[in-house]
């Protein structure tokens, strides 16, 4: 903590300096929206570079003074924070002033500015993010405050810690863990009895795309067990998009992918040749929008395709046929496709990429 009062510290002395001076305060931000700060590497993914492209957050602009002022605000509630031991939620931030801060999206944005200008993760600067994640299986383990959680499978989940940080005492007997894109699936998945039925497993879903906590969660299982990780995703520009965000990361948090990324995740379906494979029937899968086209054609072009000829194979399958599918076609096939063939027979005899 003495680390970010310090670097909080100096971010407030030079704005003192430059006022001294009788100059405008300005803070200077790394770019985190642009595709040219990025470098893929292999063993981390999407990183920012070290010498990345910068923006200026000027006091004496009207188009950034309001940002500038907003910084400093909640700059000024971490430091109270980190001094105080205490923790607050985005959502309480944004609520202790709605008028002052607009909307959620707005204390969003300016966090992660923060947290990539210090270079202090976002858990350092004591803020937890709302979770939305769920995780089911053979798992246990210790919460910061002492409380034992045990996730082993009944028909409910539990919810992904707001501080994965602090768990402990992580325990597993799980042969591979599986990440579900879709709440839905999940759901179906826990209802049959998945996570026991064909060797013990871990589930995970963040209900989309995923939260902080739940892409911290998947990394720390990773670094804890070191067991294979599977995602089970729709065939669509959208599910590729989020299975690359927990394998690759995502740009706007690359300052960040040591923390969040794990490269090794393979994809085990639905794949564009299923649809094929399985005789899945025309009439149930659902047709591209000019939207999902563009989506696939920027994917088609990030660096981490080029290294993977069996992703780029399925996008061309995906590409050729403009058509789309939901995990839930399989249940075209029987109610109990998914549990009781599809995922077993994958699972045995290595039908992942």
């Amino acid at each position: 903590s003495s680390e970010v009062l310090e670097a909080i510290e100096n971010v407030i002395e030079d704005v003192l300096k430059s006022l001294a001076q009788k100059k405008a305060p300005v803070l200077t931000l790394a770019n985190r929206s642009g595709w040219r700060n990025i470098e893929f590497k292999d063993s981390v993914g999407l990183q920012m570079i070290p010498h990345c492209t910068t923006k200026q957050i000027r006091s004496d602009c009207p188009r950034s003074a309001p940002k500038f002022a907003l910084m400093l605000k909640i700059l000024s509630m971490i430091y109270k924070m980190v001094q105080t031991n205490t923790y607050a939620t985005k959502r309480d931030i944004y609520y202790s002033d709605t008028l002052l801060f607009g909307s959620q999206s707005v204390v969003d944005n300016i966090i992660n500015d923060i947290s990539c200008m210090l270079k202090i993760p976002r858990r350092s600067l004591h803020i937890l993010s709302t979770t939305k994640g769920f995780v089911a299986g053979n798992l246990s383990y210790t919460e910061e405050d002492g409380t034992k959680v045990n996730c082993t499978c009944g028909a409910s989940a539990v919810t992904v810690p707001s501080n994965v940080q602090g768990i402990k005492n992580l325990i597993s007997h799980a042969k591979f863990m599986l990440i579900v894109e879709k709440d839905a699936t999940f759901q179906r998945l826990l209802d049959d009895d998945f996570c026991n039925k064909l060797s013990p497993c871990i589930m995970i879903t963040g209900r989309g795309v995923p939260d902080l906590n739940t892409r911290l969660l998947v990394r720390k299982l990773w670094d804890t067990f070191q067991i294979p990780i599977f995602t089970l995703m729709d065939a669509d520009p959208h599910g590729v998009e989020i299975m690359c965000i927990y394998k690759y990361g995502s740009v706007s948090m690359s300052f960040e992918a040591h923390h969040l990324t794990v490269p090794s995740i393979k994809w085990l379906g639905l794949l564009p040749s299923d649809l094929e494979r399985l005789n899945i029937r025309k009439d149930v899968l659902i047709p591209f929008t000019k939207q999902d086209q563009n989506k696939l054609a920027s994917i088609q072009k990030r660096p981490y395709i080029a290294c993977q000829p069996m992703w780029k194979k399925e996008l061309e399958i995906m590409a050729a046929s403009k058509l789309k599918a939901e995990i839930q076609v399989l249940t075209s096939l029987s109610s109990d496709y998914l549990s009781r063939v599809y995922l077993p027979n994958k699972l045995q005899f290595g039908g992942w990429l």
